[in-house]
């Protein structure tokens, strides 16, 4: 963790300042340079656009297959924007279930691939334990802008340690259900969780929604989950080795799956899995911290023996990284842009740091070598991205929806230029 606003990054709100915790990184450990270079696609002006506010803790946009936008409150409700205007009852209102402290609260929710035809609809959430929870809901017949929630049954509600929660849920493009588990919280995740093949924490994990849709445990396992059968890691792993994957998205183009992760001291970073990934990567942490060695030999007694050391070919490096000396602090992943406001941003990935607010778009420069380009508008807090059924892409620091556009477009209608004959 790593701030306030939204804990599930920082561990401000216990009181350590920020520069207590990047002091506090070991000068003994091995390192390999940060690098973050500037794109030369040559990225236009980007406006932040206002589309609504007066919300609170927002930490998911996604939508449904139409025009609408379903933004999740950390509060446990899922709040609908029309297009017009932000709907004044809840789509879904589950805070009743749902812890509200620090990291936890209702992390984001996943519309099923055939929603418009069968009505579900899933939800990441901490219940009132504190546990996890992965659960399905329907919507009301009659009414699409109200969720039923009687209708709710618990897919997975693994014990878990309190923070870290990850908390993204995602379609693939193989209509299966991906969702990531952070390593549970703690500095250092001094258990070693995210290594150790017996536990979910740190892991992500893939899962059939469409077995046992009507019969406990509402889900099965795809065949070909890279750990089927084998004892651990659990069949329902997909890949280990995360701290708190902070937001995780699919190019809605190629299927390639991009995943932030949440540093401890030194790094942020973004991982990438190419669509066609038979699963099983390991992404490092706790040894890594991007391509920082972060658990030097002699790994910690708490890992599995074995763990492999530092730079081992076995673990996967990021594709981006960037490091805290700037007062940057805790990465929020965003999507691969593939709308058509900003023909400049197209192919690009776009995330942003919550401490300074700074926006990026990084680009493949060739080779699988990615470069990033800062943008030249910026949202302090950031708390998560979302895009649209058109591929725009939305951002929020909680209490405010934005939507990124080229000023280009926002003039269309000939303001800008002074030609009034469109109006």
């Amino acid at each position: 963790m790593r701030h306030d606003f939204a804990p599930f990054h920082g561990l401000l709100s216990l009181g350590l300042s920020l520069a207590t915790l990047v002091g506090a990184s070991a000068s003994a450990h091995a390192e390999r340079p940060a690098t973050r270079g500037l794109a030369t696609k040559g990225l236009a002006d980007l406006a932040l656009v206002e589309v609504t506010s007066g919300l609170t803790d927002l930490t998911s946009i996604t939508h449904a297959g139409d025009e609408r936008l379903f933004l999740t409150d950390k509060a446990g409700f899922v709040r609908i924007w029309d297009g017009d205007s932000l709907l004044p009852t809840p789509f879904l209102d589950i805070s009743a279930l749902t812890s509200f402290s620090l990291e936890q609260g209702l992390l984001s929710v996943a519309f099923h691939p055939d929603y418009a035809s069968n009505g579900y609809f899933f939800v990441y959430y901490s219940d009132n334990a504190t546990d996890p929870v992965i659960a399905r809901y329907e919507v009301t017949a009659g009414n699409p802008d109200l969720a039923d929630p009687a209708s709710g049954v618990t897919l997975m509600n693994p014990p878990h340690f309190g923070g870290h929660y990850g908390g993204q849920l995602q379609f693939g493009p193989d209509g299966y259900l991906y969702f990531a588990i952070g390593d549970g919280g703690q500095q250092q995740d001094p258990d070693c969780r995210a290594q150790t093949p017996g536990l979910l924490q740190g892991k992500m994990l893939r899962i059939d929604v469409d077995q046992n849709v009507d019969t406990p445990p509402h889900y099965g396992i795809p065949g070909d989950n890279p750990f089927v059968g084998g004892g651990d890691p659990a069949d329902e792993v997909w890949a280990i080795g995360f701290r708190n994957p902070w937001r995780f998205s699919f190019d809605r183009l190629t299927g390639d799956l991009f995943i932030s992760d949440v540093g401890q001291f030194e790094r942020e970073e973004v991982s990438f899995q190419a669509t066609g990934s038979t699963g099983g990567e390991n992404y490092g942490w706790k040894i890594m911290e991007g391509t920082f060695c972060f658990d030097p030999d002699p790994i910690d007694v708490d890992c599995p023996v074995a763990t492999p050391s530092c730079f081992d070919p076995s673990f996967t490096d990021p594709i981006i990284e960037y490091d805290h000396d700037s007062g940057d602090c805790s990465i929020t992943g965003g999507y691969i842009y593939r709308g058509t406001r900003n023909p400049e941003l197209q192919g690009s990935y776009v995330y942003g740091d919550w401490c300074t607010g700074k926006l990026w778009a990084a680009s493949d420069s060739g080779g699988g070598n990615w470069t990033s380009e800062p943008l030249t508008v910026s949202l302090p807090a950031i708390t998560t991205w979302g895009e649209g059924v058109d591929g725009e892409i939305y951002l929020t620091n909680g209490s405010t929806l934005y939507h990124l556009s080229n000023p280009a477009s926002i003039f269309s209608d000939g303001f800008e230029s002074g030609d009034t004959s469109a109006w």
